[in-house]
């Protein structure tokens, strides 16, 4: 565990927490690492679940699929990124979604109910991470939220542009990588990947954005009505 300790350290679940109190805290939420190949689901949709995970090493995704495979990317996992969380504390509710590999992966699964509990030494850390658990679970929410505002727009070129203004204010600038490739972006917003590829295309053409790979730039220029 001591490799992955400044990872942990950097993870939004354990803000606050030094490292002197993040070992024990570890302990008493019987944390356990296990590894993943590439292609392996790390979280089953129709399971349950009472662990959440951290990701400490590698990249997965959270993704819905119907009856007939097709897939709906809702978000992408790294290092220090955490899933589970919500199912976990609502022990017995079936997932509606998955998380599979994306690369080989090693995630820190820890006992959300000893989390939620009553620490009987009544440790500052455990508070800590209590609230920290309550933040994860708003951002999450908030982030659902905004994917609501993006598959909401009319047209995949409004689901970009709403996509890509959000990724910008995130950024505090024009310039930023996205998380996505251009599947995984056409999963995302629910569109045809070609059309998502043409609409991408005369965006730069009218110069409202150039992009390479994952990167973009976005310029500032009125919209063509």
């Amino acid at each position: 565990m001591e490799k992955y300790m400044a990872i942990l350290e950097r993870t939004p679940l354990f803000t606050g927490i030094s490292r002197e109190e993040l070992v024990p805290l570890l302990q008493c939420l019987q944390a356990r690492t296990a590894s993943f190949e590439k292609g392996d689901f790390l979280l089953r949709a129709g399971e349950t679940t009472e662990a959440l995970g951290v990701v400490l090493e590698g990249r997965a995704l959270v993704v819905q699929e119907d009856f007939w495979g097709s897939r709906n990317l809702l978000d992408a996992l790294n290092a220090g990124d955490c899933f589970g969380e919500t199912f976990a504390c609502s022990p017995g509710t079936p997932l509606t979604v998955s998380v599979a590999t994306e690369t080989g992966v090693t995630v820190l699964y820890l006992n959300v109910q000893r989390v939620l509990s009553v620490c009987p030494e009544s440790c500052g850390h455990h508070t800590r991470m209590v609230r920290n658990l309550l933040g994860e679970l708003a951002r999450k929410n908030v982030a659902f939220a905004e994917k609501l505002t993006h598959l909401g727009q009319r047209t995949t070129r409004a689901k970009l542009i709403s996509y890509l203004s959000a990724q910008s204010r995130r950024a505090g600038c024009g310039e930023f990588d996205i998380p996505f490739t251009r599947q995984q972006l056409a999963d995302y917003l629910c569109v045809d990947r070609s059309g998502l590829s043409q609409e991408l295309g005369r965006l730069r053409d009218e110069g409202l954005l150039t992009f390479r790979k994952q990167h973009f730039h976005l310029c500032r220029q009125e919209l063509p009505c």
